[in-house]
Parts: structure tokens; sequence; C-alpha cells
């Protein structure tokens, strides 16, 4: 097919560079959704993923995509770089990367289709919107990827890289789509990589306390693979979360005060690098001083350096004994203040969660817990470990809570109670979503401080988020010094969304005053790349920056995340 001049396709106002819709100080551009720009019917089916990550709309086939089609999508996607020319260069003048040329990209996904079939690269409409556009998001890119491509093998993987990097063509990992920085979007299309169809426990070493795994596996059918085992991983964030996208953002959960975080359970990698090559970080030992921590390196970095097929994660012994405890407080402050000295005084709490007022109320509204709970500022405790040794941690944390005003310590009164509750905690952001009004948003951000400092940011923090008048509340992993905040707003009330904004950047620049970070597991996607330099400064990003450079030179992998190729 000859193609047409990008031009003659761009509706009119579509811009013809990639654009990134921030949610940050002083740009406050619309949030608007995608131009779509796909046409044609086609007949689609269902595809039933066993990762349970939920199906979506795919095809059996996708030969009928015409070239036509094809060039339309890839201008939908915003490949401004690449309609420019058809070298695959740096554009010296301005610093960006120049990727290929829309002739290109369709020379790739052709060559894609011949080597892994059909079935394994999508360019439906519904499929690119879904890999591009999130509303757990608190930014978005008005670009879509080209095309998506859903591999079944590190082999596959490796395939796709070799063909993008021979045209010049981004690539974006995708596990789940749960995150909330923009961290899988697609600022200049290319192909997304969904790992739905790589959602296997390859191997288990019960004896080592060790698992091989997949990405797209979920942490709760992990758990509930092997819990005959009387082993469990550890690590819990949102319960749709997959072991890919939680070892991207070196994520936690509500056991982080106990167990720590995804970096502390990733034993080695399979990763595929930019130009296709394979490497394995490191074997399975669960120590070892061989050469560079390239595992501790590829854990965090969000895709922008490798991609991660593989993983060999440590696992942990089931507790003998759990029990859930709920403390509720007459102020914010007194709970932060009792969370920060249950850590000083070393009780060996499992999990500390902080719920403040508004949370409890979206508890008791959402009512799945079977009673009511005070709506005061609450602190959720689970203690485990032997009988005696959870009694004792009870007893010392009822000591401390009473000596910070708590107006309550009572426990789930059995074990369905008890998990009742900790989904309660776990679906807390799902459960503010439902209550939402059509056409509001939620904005959710996390930040992190020295423990010493958490009753102060928390406090000042409670009191901006009150003074907006809407519905807007703070919890999260208190113990190990990390809160989030979410925020429901109506984007078209006026100066409603400039309002929100002032509060969470606030809240982010006052953590980064008290010497803390922008963000303790969310991560820095889109959202966060200017907090980022607030925080590290432009020798440590310039650092990270030639990092990345030095694993992928020509800047394919989910590029424009974290940092940018140059600072503006």
């Amino acid at each position: 097919m000859r193609a047409m001049p990008p031009s003659a396709l761009l509706p009119r106002g579509f811009p013809a560079t990639p654009r990134i819709l921030y949610r940050s100080r002083g740009v406050g551009l619309p949030l608007s959704r995608v131009v779509r720009l796909n046409s044609g019917s086609h007949t689609s089916e269902k595809r039933d993923y066993s990762s349970g990550s939920g199906s979506s709309t795919g095809h059996s086939s996708r030969s009928w995509i015409s070239g036509q089609t094809l060039l339309i999508s890839t201008v939908a996607a915003g490949i401004g770089y690449g309609i420019a020319g058809s070298r695959a260069s740096w554009v010296k003048d301005t610093g960006v990367p120049q990727y290929g040329p829309t002739k290109d990209f369709e020379k790739a996904i052709l060559e894609l289709r011949a080597k892994l079939g059909d079935e394994t690269i999508s360019t439906e409409e519904d499929d690119l919107q879904r890999h591009g556009f999130s509303e757990w998001s608190s930014v978005n890119s008005d670009c879509l990827p080209v095309a998506i491509a859903y591999p079944s093998s590190t082999e596959d993987v490796s395939e796709i890289a070799k063909v993008c990097s021979k045209y010049k063509m981004p690539m974006v990992p995708y596990c789940g789509g749960s995150s909330l920085e923009a961290n899988f979007s697609a600022p200049y299309g290319g192909l997304t990589i969904d790992f739905a169809y790589m959602n296997k426990v390859l191997e288990l070493h019960e004896a080592d306390m060790d698992v091989v795994v997949q990405p797209s596996i979920q942490w709760m059918e992990l758990n509930e693979k092997i819990k005959d085992t009387g082993l469990f991983f550890p690590v819990d964030p949102g319960p749709s979360a997959m072991i890919g996208g939680m070892i991207g953002t070196n994520c936690s959960g509500t056991n982080a005060v106990r167990y720590g975080t995804m970096k502390d359970w990733v034993i080695n990698l399979t990763v595929v690098l930019a130009d296709g090559r394979v490497i394995k970080t490191r074997r399975r030992p669960r120590k070892t001083s061989a050469g560079y921590n390239l595992t501790g390196l590829f854990v965090g970095s969000e895709g922008t350096l490798g991609i991660v097929t593989e993983a060999t994660l440590k696992l942990a012994p089931i507790p003998e004994e759990t029990r859930v405890g709920v403390v509720a407080f007459p102020t914010i402050r007194d709970a932060a203040s009792t969370a920060m000295l249950v850590i000083r005084k070393g009780i060996p709490v499992q999990c500390m969660e902080i719920l403040d007022d508004v949370q409890m109320d979206v508890i008791n509204k959402a009512g799945g817990t079977g009673r009511s709970w005070k709506t005061l500022p609450t602190l959720f405790f689970k203690f485990s470990g032997t009988k005696a040794g959870v009694a004792d941690s009870i007893s010392l944390t009822k000591s401390l809570a009473k000596s910070n005003h708590a107006e309550s310590f009572e426990f789930a009164k059995s074990e369905r109670e008890a998990q009742d509750l900790w989904s309660a905690r776990k679906q807390s952001l799902w459960s503010m979503m439902a209550l939402r009004k059509e056409g509001a948003e939620v904005w959710s951000t996390d930040v992190a401080v020295p423990i010493s400092r958490l009753p102060d940011i928390i406090e000042i923090s409670k009191k901006e988020l009150d003074d907006l008048g809407i519905f807007a509340s703070i919890l999260g992993h208190i113990g190990d010094g990390n809160f989030h905040s979410s925020i429901m707003y109506d984007p078209k009330g006026p100066n409603e969304k400039e309002r929100v904004e002032k509060v969470v950047y606030d809240m982010v620049d006052r953590a980064l005053d008290m010497e803390g970070s922008c963000t303790g597991e969310h991560g820095i996607g889109l959202g966060k790349k200017s907090s980022l330099k607030k925080e590290l400064g432009p020798e440590t990003i310039g650092v990270m920056r030639s990092v990345k450079k030095a694993f992928d030179p020509h800047w394919l992998l989910n590029p424009g995340k974290i940092f940018d190729f140059k600072d503006d």
C-alpha cells in the first residue's frame, strides 16, 4: 500500500507529536480521552485469561487489518517523532530520540505476525484504548500504542525486542494495568507487550523456600497455588497486582513493616534487553557477592532497563497464629504517634495500617465486614507468630495505644471477620471508586517520610484535605513511613481540579522537605518526574540517565517514564 502523508490523516487539532496530559502544578491540561481513529467493523471474541486479570477484547486472527487502518492507528498513537523522517538516530538539535517512521512500524507488525502468529499481535481499537489509558492513574498520555503483543514465552519476548530494535519501535511492558502514575502508558506510541499468557508457576522449591514465576501471575493467585506447602509470598499490594508490575515499581503493601518491600523478596530475574538478548541476573542461592547487583537494578526500574519474563522469589513460612486488631483514636495525630512508638519499641507487628475517619465511613458503607466501625482515625494491626509471641505483642501495643488516647481496641471475633476486615482495608480504593458520582474522578497518590516525621506530615495533610470540602482521605502503610491520599473530585467543578492539584503537590513537597520521598510504592511513571528531580537532584538523575543509555541506547524501553532523555 502506498502510505498517505500523515498530515492527511490527522484530525483538526490533533497534535503531530506526543502530548502528555499531566496533573502537575501550573500545567492543568484537560484530562480527555484519546482520539479514536480506527475504523472498520470486525467480529471479536473474548479472551479468558487464566491469570485472573479478567477478559479483554481480542481476535483469533487479525489478518483483516489493512495497511490503511494500521497507518491510521499509528498516527492515532501519536508517533510524531518517527513521522518526521526515515532515519533511526538521535535528533541532535532537540536531544530527543528518533523512532522509526510509520512505514517501518507497519513492517515491524507484519514481521511479528509472521514470526509469532496473527493471534499474537492485536491492533483492535478496544485493545489499544485499554492499554493506553487508565481511570486509576493520576495522569494519562493522549497517545495510544500502535499494537499490542501477547507473548507466551521468554523466546517470544526476545523475538519481539529484536524486531522492535530493528525498526526503532518503542516497547512498553504491561502487567495487569493497575498502576497509578501512568507507568504503562505509551506517550510515544509503539508496541505494548501484555504478559497475560505468561502467568504460570514454573518451579516450586519447597525445601529452599523459593518459587519461579512468570510476570503476569497475581500475588494472591500465587499464594493460593502454594498454600498447601505451608509457605506464602508476603508482599501484598492491591488485590489485582501482578508480579511483573510489582517488580517494576518495587511495591510493598500491608505486610511491609515486617516483611519489607519487593526488592527484599526477589532472588533473580530473567530479563530481555532492548536488543533481544536474554540475561539472568544471578543464580538461586539467597546470598551472593558475585558481581554487580543487577537484580536490584531492575527492581523498581519500571521496565525502562529491560523486560522481566521470569522471577525467582523468596517464600516465607505461614505464621502459626494471626490476630487482627482495630484501634480508634480521637485524632489522626494520636494514631500516627502510636504507630511511630510501636516501631520505635520494636514490637513485632506484621501489619500496621492507618485509615482516617473518611475511609472508615467508606468501609461501613461498603458493608463487607458485617458490622459498623467507629468513624474515627483508626489503626489496623495484624499480629502474627507463635501464640505466646502474639499475646505479648498485643499487650505491649494496647499499652502504647492507651497512652495516646485510644478510644477502643477491638479484635476480630473470628477468622472470617478478620479476613473480611482486612479485605475491607485492601479494597479501600475500589470501595471509594464504587461510591463516586457520575463524572467524578479519583486522584490517588503516596509519599514516604522518616518515621519520626509521620505525626507532623499526616496531621498537616489531613487538615488540608479536610479543607478541600470534598471526599478526601488518608490511608496507608504507616508502619514503614508510607501513606496515601485518595481524593474524589469533579473535574468540571469551579477550580476544583486546581485546588486538588495544589494540595497533592504541597503534600509531596512537604515530604521532600522532611527528607522523605515523593513515592513509597506507586513509582514515578509520568506523574512524578518533576518531583523526582526535586528529590534527587540533577547529578543523581544524570547517573540514572547514563545507566538507562547503557542498557537501552535507542531509548526504546518504556520511554518517557521516570525521567526524560534530556532535561528541559
